[in-house]
């Protein structure tokens, strides 16, 4: 697992980035910061193996702030701004991303790492961080039952509690495990844990029934056969 941090002094930046962060399996987003002065304190109070570095910030630019590290982590610059590529190059930066930062060149910036950071691919993260009322928060797979889309928000149904976070389903799904979690319609998400029977129509998690989708039939039912 490669422990990361996000460096932009524009939100929007830091919300597109930690999307891609939060749907890599191989990354752990440990926190996001809008200065230079910021990371460095993170970078002496966590063990971060990645930072995704803006260059045109406040009081110090990441290229500058990148020179007065002793021993920094494999670095990823995101700027707006060409001209500082050969610049990072000579920093042996890992890549050089031009915004708006496309969800396919991020994946070929982390091909590229992984090429000098050889990790397990085949390692899963057993838990994923959610935006949480402006918090990211931490939902162990295991303990999540069930999931529910209403209008544009989900509702995570967990053993220790409900959580509303502004997503998608489609968004959900890819970023839960497909071997842990079976979307049985288009507001429904299960965790396959949690299910005690399945009929023609339904499923069961206890006492709650949720209702298969007739698009959903067909997968529903392939799943039958591999339990």
């Amino acid at each position: 697992m490669i422990n990361c941090l996000i460096v932009d002094d524009e939100p929007l930046a830091q919300d597109i980035l930690e999307a891609y962060v939060l749907q890599a399996n191989q990354l752990c987003l440990v926190k996001k910061c809008s200065t230079a002065f910021e990371a460095f304190e993170v970078l002496h109070s966590d063990k971060i193996d990645l930072m995704f570095l803006d260059i045109k910030m406040p009081a110090l630019n990441g290229i500058d702030f990148l020179k007065s590290l002793k021993n920094p982590p494999a670095i990823i610059f995101t700027t707006a701004y060409a001209e500082y590529a050969v610049a990072s190059y000579e920093l042996e930066a890992v890549d050089y991303l031009l915004k708006p930062i496309t969800k396919e060149r991020f994946d070929k910036s982390l091909a590229k790492l992984f090429k000098l950071k050889p990790i397990e691919l085949t390692e899963t993260k057993n838990y994923t961080y959610f935006k949480v009322s402006g918090k990211l928060q931490k939902v162990l797979h295991q303990d999540l039952r069930y999931a529910q889309s209403i209008k544009d928000y989900i509702m995570l149904y967990t053993k220790s509690g409900n959580l509303i976070v502004h997503m998608t389903m489609k968004y959900l799904c890819d970023l839960l495990p497909d071997d842990s979690f079976l979307r049985v319609q288009r507001s429904y998400l299960v965790n396959k844990t949690y299910v005690t029977a399945i009929g023609k129509n339904e499923v069961h998690l206890g006492d709650m029934e949720i209702p298969i989708g007739d698009s959903f039939k067909e997968a529903v039912a392939k799943e039958i056969g591999a339990m």
